[in-house]
């Protein structure tokens, strides 16, 4: 008898959190199938980012923007901000490991907004430090100062590391 497509992904992530990528790539691409062929494109899209997480801790960048690609707009028309700004946050992940950092910037700042608007402080604050990163790496050190401000902003409490670092940066501003 075939797994089901919920046992293949339950079984992915078990595989992704023991650190083997390799056999969650295989399973999160054998899930997202087998909810394609269920007709639950919802369930699909979630498997396919559960893939481009996977691929991106193999290194396999390019694969997992393909993976990824039109699963928020998925989200989207399944009135899903949650996953949709996850989605949104794994193609900038991937855009990013590929270089492409001012399209990766605009999700990163889409996803952001959508974490924002749902009130999701801690998936925005994460979003808010890769914008930083990238940011920082383009040489954008005002803006860079700001966006750390606004992800420590975000984040609901706050440990003694960050109050102090939010001190300091306000300083700049």
């Amino acid at each position: 008898m075939e797994n089901s497509a919920i046992e293949i992904s339950s079984t992915g992530k078990e595989a992704f959190e023991q650190g083997d990528f390799d056999k969650a790539v295989d399973l999160f691409d054998a899930a997202a199938e087998a909810y394609i062929q269920e007709g639950n494109l919802v369930d699909a899209a979630e498997a396919k980012n559960n893939l481009s997480v996977a691929l991106l801790q193999t290194q396999r960048a390019e694969e997992s923007l393909k993976a990824a690609l039109e699963t928020d707009v998925v989200f989207e028309e399944a009135n899903d901000p949650l996953r949709q700004a996850m989605a949104l946050g794994n193609q900038a992940a991937a855009l990013d490991a590929l270089g492409r950092l001012d399209e990766a910037l605009a999700l990163y700042e889409s996803s952001a907004a959508l974490f924002g608007g749902i009130n999701e402080k801690d998936y925005q604050a994460t979003v808010l430090k890769s914008i930083a990163g990238i940011k920082l790496r383009k040489g954008k050190f005002q803006d860079t100062a700001y966006t750390m401000l606004d992800s420590l902003g975000a984040a609901p409490k706050p440990n003694i590391f960050q109050r102090i670092l939010k001190f300091f940066l306000r300083l700049i501003r």
